[in-house]
């Protein structure tokens, strides 16, 4: 009994004297500047909250001075990182552009040669563009890490539904879209062409421009041509915890039964794949079917209560190069989903989400990786 006894103390000795240096840990400085690349409607700032902060509106990555409180304690204190702005409503051509501007323009002022970037939704269309480009004009990849977050790779059904509705609702939408996007970021905003984007196949093939995201993923891909090392996470949430915006769209308008394979639109709903019949089974985030969202390896995030967050690869279900060819596995397995809708991954209340360990997290594993 006193064995017993002599070892449990030793244990809980050792478990406190662990937890005590991870809590003291801060995520690791990356090699590299992080950038974030924001999705539609966004920039800095999303249906009145902060698109990259927490509940509160701190930016997740705002390092800490001494004395500061409202700062992210998670982070090292030299972390580097860019918040980049495109057109809030307008195709992954013109914001991928956009978005490798702005990533030239930081490079040029900040003297670094390479980035990571970190782009949520549509930004993660985005950020393959200005990949190619920024590789097309450097000679080299400039992109080190892409990770993309809840993006719909292979499109959205939520996107082709409402491009479906009566030309005057649709006209209503737009004009309330594009009004939004002018005030917060400036002209230029197009919400029919950011739409048309997101549906899988070419939307209007009498309009005279191609769009859709499998003609993008053919002329941008996620392999390492342009890109070093492709990362993303999943997030998918039954409808009693989503935001309620999302629900009532979800309830009132449109079902995503996200979690089907198929090698095409098997049930014309503008995403890649299908349904498997059950439309409430945590298979997509709101907006977004988990089978649209994998490109190159998933990410696994890990919750640690009293320590820093941890984020690992997974290679269980295999590498998505081709966005347009995923196997069975890669369009149905929940593995690694993060139970978050698709607003609860950045800035967006009411969650349970801790945007600030979360993307501390990111940074540690992308440093812990040597970028």
């Amino acid at each position: 009994m006193k064995m017993r006894t002599r070892l449990t103390t030793a244990l809980m000795v050792i478990c406190s004297v662990f937890t005590m240096s991870a809590q003291a840990r801060d995520a690791n400085k990356t090699t590299y500047p992080i950038v974030f690349a924001h999705g539609m409607a966004g920039f800095d700032d999303i249906l009145g909250y902060d698109y990259w902060g927490d509940d509160y509106g701190v930016y997740v990555l705002d390092t800490c001075s001494w004395g500061e409180y409202y700062c992210n304690h998670d982070i090292n204190s030299q972390q580097e990182s860019f918040v980049a702005s495109v057109t809030p409503f307008a195709s992954s051509e013109q914001r991928g552009y956009e978005l490798y501007q702005d990533i030239q323009n930081y490079l040029a002022s900040s003297g670094h040669s390479y980035v990571n970037v970190i782009g949520h939704s549509q930004g993660g269309l985005d950020l393959r563009k200005a990949a190619k480009l920024l590789h097309d004009n450097r000679g080299y990849r400039v992109v080190k890490y892409a990770i993309s977050i809840s993006s719909p790779h292979r499109g959205s059904p939520i996107a082709q539904y409402v491009l479906n509705l009566q030309p005057g609702v649709t006209t209503i939408l737009e004009t309330l879209a594009e009004y939004f996007g002018n005030v917060i970021y400036g002209g230029g905003n197009d919400a029919i062409a950011a739409l048309k984007q997101l549906v899988n196949h070419d939307y209007d093939p009498n309009d005279g421009v191609t769009t859709g995201t499998y003609a993008f993923n053919q002329a941008y891909p996620a392999g390492t041509a342009n890109i070093e090392r492709s990362r993303s996470f999943l997030t998918g949430q039954d409808n009693g915890n989503m935001n309620p915006a999302l629900y009532l769209l979800k309830e009132l308008w449109t079902e995503i039964d996200g979690d089907g394979y198929a090698s095409y639109d098997a049930n014309g709903d503008g995403a890649l794949g299908t349904g498997d019949g059950n439309a409430s089974d945590n298979d997509d985030d709101g907006l977004v079917g988990i089978n649209s969202q994998q490109m190159g390896y998933r990410l696994e995030y890990w919750e640690c209560y009293g320590c820093l967050d941890y984020v690992w690869t997974q290679t269980n279900t295999g590498y998505v190069a081709d966005l347009n060819a995923p196997d069975a596995t890669q369009m149905t397995s929940h593995a690694w989903k993060i139970n978050q809708d698709h607003l609860d991954i950045i800035g967006v209340p009411p969650d349970t989400f801790d945007e600030m360990e979360f993307y501390a997290a990111i940074t540690d594993f992308i440093a812990d990786n040597g970028f």
